[in-house]
């Protein structure tokens, strides 16, 4: 069952979620927490950011739901982005990206508001709290008496905690954390909500168009108040996707369609046979004597035999998901010594501190979870080894999904993490970053025809879990052609190829 870990808004503590709580608790087990200085959360400690993520986080068990309300949303914005591990899906409802507007951010709450009610709060903070739960029901169909309800649960004293969390609300940008989020993400917005402009939708699904954006019309800001019902209906459906793991790569499906592809792979590879040379370029010339290196996703085993040659003495490993691939590796004719292991790049069958050196060419983007990934790379790299990777970034085939979106709403095209990410998730995972490149690759194609069939070739078609089931219409291919056409020039059809390359080393850890 899904540990769903509950963060409550200001002016509030962990009873504001009474309303909810039923029908959460059919689907996740439910932690509602008090954040330091609310609640029965009583503590010294100034409400500072560093200070409350890692309160947060100590109480959080790896691989939870964080569902945060308003000031609780931001701060889970904080969470995933500081902890991806303990994070694994976010939840924000009535939490914008800024809570204070700005000069490049006009969709948020007015300065002058913000001023004049913190410093209101700070001459009277229980006529101030007054008017706050009336900010809060204001728009709601039955608004008088939501605001008896939530004058019910106010909290009966205030720390000081109170004004210094009003402080971090006034300066919180969340704006780079959500651009670079990789976790599943649920954004709800009320339509009428006084503090949040449901305008914000639009600037969310900007800052990171793979979260979901959802708005509960006629909902005041304490929607979970005003609408449980409608509220916990979304919950639920992303709740269940994550179960399903819809937003996941299917693993089974990526080494069943690498393996049926091994036999062609390498009349249509010629793409990732220039990106392998170019990323070679950053590898040492000799290792140690005996050392290991790997060549995570190494398919046909071209480079892994490249990899051989040039360290002889050391113990070369093809290591491959698909076990079709690894089948057709060994029993190509060749005189150096490879060991060939089938395996999970998120789960390897390898000690700690083992290996010198990893190559990785046009691999990892089929890994579903990055940070977990780079936390598993440096577990078996030892101090100072080095990580070689070249992946695709999202404006990969961006034509092909273009063209696709215009015809449904299905998944096409398989998602690729921005460079933001890939770097985050390097640096979280202790590594220290020596060259990162990005380049565009642009191939030409005569026909639509035969870009798709290259692409079943390399077996790098579409494999998500959330890709249409049975056979595409006429009409839809026909839509699809048609849009697809659209980008023809004089060279042809364009299919653009976004390539991130990365040398990371494993840092040491000095006594």
């Amino acid at each position: 069952m899904i540990n769903l870990i509950l963060l409550h808004g200001w002016g509030c503590d962990s009873r504001t979620w009474q309303p909810l709580l039923p029908a959460l608790e059919k689907t996740a087990r439910v932690t509602a927490l008090d954040l330091p200085g609310f609640g029965n959360a009583k503590t010294s400690t100034p409400f500072l950011l560093p200070d409350v993520l890692a309160d947060l986080a100590a109480k959080i068990p790896e691989g939870s739901v964080v569902m945060g309300w308003s000031l609780g949303g931001m701060l889970g914005v904080q969470l995933a982005a500081k902890y991806p591990h303990k994070v694994r899906a976010l939840i924000t409802l009535a939490a914008n990206a800024k809570f204070v507007a700005s000069d490049n951010y006009a969709c948020a709450m007015p300065v002058s508001t913000n001023q004049e009610f913190t410093a209101a709060f700070a001459r009277e903070p229980v006529a101030t709290l007054k008017l706050f739960s009336r900010l809060m029901a204001q728009g709601d169909n039955n608004e008088r008496q939501l605001l008896k309800s939530l004058r019910q649960q106010m909290p009966a004293d205030v720390s000081p905690q109170w004004s210094q969390a009003l402080d971090l609300l006034r300066e919180l940008d969340n704006r780079t954390a959500l651009t670079a989020l990789t976790q599943p993400c649920l954004h709800v917005l009320a339509e009428n909500d006084a503090m949040v402009p449901a305008a914000a939708a639009e600037a969310l699904a900007q800052l990171n168009p793979a979260h979901k954006i959802v708005t509960i019309a006629g909902a005041p800001h304490a929607l979970h108040w005003s609408q449980p019902n409608t509220l916990s209906e979304h919950i639920d459906l992303f709740l269940q996707d994550l179960v399903s793991e819809r937003f996941a790569l299917d693993k089974k499906k990526i080494a069943q369609s690498f393996g049926r592809a091994a036999e062609t792979y390498d009349t249509v590879a010629q793409l990732q046979r220039d990106v392998g040379k170019h990323l070679l370029q950053y590898a040492p010339t000799e290792l140690t004597e005996g050392g290991h290196v790997i060549d995570l996703g190494s398919g046909t085993g071209f480079f892994t035999r490249q990899l051989a040659t040039r360290y002889s003495s050391a113990r070369v490993t093809g290591l491959d998901i698909a076990e079709g691939m690894l089948h057709f590796s060994k029993h190509q004719v060749d005189d150096v010594a490879i060991n060939w292991l089938c395996a999970d790049a998120e789960q390897l069958p390898i000690a700690d501190h083992n290996v010198d050196m990893i190559f990785s060419s046009l691999v990892i983007q089929w890994c579903s979870d990055l940070p977990r990934l780079m936390r598993e790379l440096a577990r078996v790299l030892k101090p100072g080894g080095q990580l070689l990777l070249a992946t695709l970034g999202p404006n990969t085939l961006r034509e092909l999904k273009s063209a696709w979106q215009q015809v449904d709403n299905y998944v096409h095209v398989n998602r690729f993490q921005p460079q933001d990410s890939l770097r985050l998730a390097a640096v979280a995972a202790d590594f220290a970053i020596d060259h990162f490149a990005v380049e565009q690759r642009i191939i030409y194609f005569d026909r639509l025809t035969e870009l798709t069939r290259e692409l079943k070739s390399l077996g790098a078609h579409n494999i998500n879990a959330g890709k249409p089931g049975g056979l595409t219409g006429r009409s839809r291919i026909a839509a699809f052609k048609a849009a697809y056409e659209s980008y023809r020039d004089t060279q042809g059809l364009p299919a653009t190829y976004e390539i991130f390359y990365l040398s990371v080393r494993k840092k040491i850890i000095c006594a």
